[in-house]
């Protein structure tokens, strides 16, 4: 095999295995509850403001009362923005908005994902309101369901 081959299949099989630990490391292999009757749901639009980036899109809201959470940010159909999966201690966050994804504990959660996981406990105690803001550092949250 020519020399030039060769380093190009090492560049690919190093580029291969990065893919594979980067990829490893945020995926989730904790077991979340599913969805069920008992969850309340809620849905509208999503104002978000970050330090350099402003978003509006739809957003979906399901917990249960025991404070399992998903939330769900898109920009039409088909475009998901983030999805969140959180409990009272683990976390997975998928999406554009969280880069290449993040599962966890949540006190070990990266900085930039920290204002979206106060959400779980912001959004849960909000009761029926139609508006919630909050405001987590420079990110601001807006919900109108």
């Amino acid at each position: 095999m020519p020399r030039h081959a060769r380093l190009l299949l090492r560049r690919l099989l190093l580029a291969l295995a990065i893919v594979d630990l980067t990829s490893c490391a945020t995926i989730s292999r904790h077991a979340f509850v599913e969805p069920a009757k008992d969850w309340q749901t809620r849905s509208g639009q999503l104002l978000y403001r970050g330090s350099k980036t402003t978003l509006i899109g739809e957003v979906l809201v399901r917990f249960s009362k025991n404070g399992d959470f998903e939330l769900t940010f898109s920009k039409g159909p088909g475009i998901t923005l983030l999805a969140l999966r959180q409990d009272t201690h683990f976390a997975d966050v998928k999406g554009a908005l969280a880069r290449m994804g993040w599962a966890g504990p949540v006190e070990r959660a990266p900085k930039q994902l920290r204002g979206w996981l106060e959400l779980r406990n912001a959004l849960i105690h909000a009761q029926d309101r139609q508006t919630v803001r909050h405001v987590a550092g420079t990110e601001t949250f807006l919900f109108h369901f």
